[in-house]
């Protein structure tokens, strides 16, 4: 006789049963809510929070009529920036979940933000996905920054910690630059629209070469008045390029999306604005040392020609020619003076009137006359030398005074050093030797030779 399928025995399993444990069920439960249903985000109010010594957070979310239990691991509750308490309104980020050994439904929750931050992180991924459909974060509008801006603007609190940064960062890096500060609340109703007044106002003056708009530290609503849609359009609106370094690293606002540039800090932000004065003056010295060689070579070129002309002068000098002409009137007085023994008495009278004659016509007064215009240009000569000389004598001195103004012995006369490895390369970075390294530092005046004991990257 057959017997009805459930009236057999206790433990029989009647054939074509697919027969579940609870363990079974509630493991494809589990698998089931965490696959059927998407990342979540859940709003309520804490209760029942427990913190056990592992570290993880257990906790239920409820509104008025209903609550479901929740989980969150120790991992994930680290990143929380504030401290759940019961009672608070939160907005958790979970995915639905089910905790077999009791069968319980819960959320096992990824993120946890007080309900306050939640409306303003939704409102702050509206704004940015509707100002980036409008191309207002495209790198294509992106303004270059300049190598050596003639003036830097910094947009922010003049009583903040963030203005005391970026000067002190400035100051460092190439103090020559100067600064112009724009004074704007950077918290509160009223900063977004003074913020993009002043970023207007800048740009309309273009006082400046590149801009900074920073602030320090804080909270979503801290930050909030730098997600302001006004904020963003005057920063891509401006002819100067803007660098933000707005919070802490972790802090993204949509001012910085509109930037040209983002940095992660305020400080951050005046490194990328302005140049390294120690990268300038390895430049300036390079410069200063091919400066000097050129003056150098024209000086020499300049005393070589000078000697050419001295040699020059000497051979043409009027003298050289006065004792050609006094010798050749030595000869021709001895052969006059010869000519008058042989002429005898016989030619006596012709002799005194040749000699007559001659003394008229003497060429004596003429040498004389000679000499004495000799004697003239030869002061004359002496002085225009003498002018000459002294003018680049004079032009000599002040090249000498302008290389001694650009020399590297002149800073290393300040106390500046150059330290070298031994193989003869310039150390710039204190990364780049460790301790047990040998250096040499050139001073003003001899050279040291040092073992490194520390090298710190400051």
């Amino acid at each position: 006789m057959e017997m009805d399928e459930g009236s057999g025995r206790p433990g029989d399993t009647p054939p074509g049963r697919d027969i579940y444990t609870v363990s079974r069920l509630n493991r494809e439960a589990r698998e089931l809510l965490e696959t059927g249903l998407p990342l979540l985000w859940v709003e309520g109010e804490l209760s029942n929070l427990a913190r056990p010594s592992s570290g993880h957070l257990y906790f239920s979310l409820k509104d008025a009529q209903a609550q479901v239990r929740c989980a969150m691991f120790r991992n994930r509750n680290q990143l929380v920036r504030f401290r759940p308490a019961d009672g608070m309104q939160v907005l958790a980020r979970a995915r639905v979940s089910l905790y077999e050994a009791r069968g319980d439904y819960q959320l096992i929750v990824e993120s946890l933000e007080e309900a306050g931050d939640g409306a303003l992180r939704r409102a702050f991924e509206q704004l940015k996905q509707r100002l980036l459909a409008e191309g207002l974060f495209d790198a294509a509008r992106k303004k270059p920054l300049p190598d050596l801006p003639r003036r830097i603007g910094v947009i922010t609190s003049p009583t903040g910690a963030a203005i005391h940064d970026v000067l002190t960062v400035l100051r460092r890096r190439f103090p020559a630059i100067p600064v112009l500060v724009y004074p704007v609340p950077v918290q509160g109703k009223a900063a977004a629209p003074e913020i993009a007044r002043m970023i207007r106002l800048a740009s309309a003056r273009a006082e400046c070469d590149v801009l900074i708009l920073c602030r320090g530290g804080g909270s979503l609503e801290d930050l909030w008045a730098f997600n302001e849609e006004i904020v963003a359009r005057a920063i891509a609106d401006c002819d100067i390029p803007i660098v933000t370094g707005i919070g802490h690293e972790v802090d993204v606002t949509i001012a910085d999306f509109a930037a040209d540039l983002r940095a992660p800090t305020p400080s951050g932000a005046a490194e990328h604005v302005s140049p390294d004065g120690a990268d300038w003056r390895r430049r300036l010295e390079y410069l200063g040392e091919r400066l000097a060689g050129l003056a150098r070579g024209d000086l020499a070129r300049r005393a070589e020609r000078l000697q050419w002309l001295a040699r020059r002068l000497r051979q043409q000098h009027p003298g050289q020619r006065l004792r050609q002409q006094a010798q050749r009137l030595d000869e021709l007085e001895q052969r006059l003076l010869r000519g008058l023994r042989a002429g005898g008495r016989r030619r006596a009278l012709l002799l005194d009137h040749g000699l007559a004659r001659l003394l008229r016509h003497t060429p004596l007064h003429r040498i004389e006359r000679t000499r004495e215009l000799c004697a003239r240009l030869d002061q004359r000569l002496r002085q225009l030398m003498q002018r000459r000389l002294e003018r680049h004598s004079d032009h000599v001195a002040g090249l000498g005074r302008a290389l001694d103004a650009v020399s590297p012995l002149a800073t290393l006369g300040r106390g500046y050093a150059i330290v070298r490895r031994p193989d003869g390369r310039v150390v710039r970075d204190a990364r780049t030797v460790k301790p047990g390294d040998t250096v040499e530092a050139r001073l003003a005046r001899g050279r040291l030779v040092c073992d490194v004991k520390e090298a710190r990257d400051e």
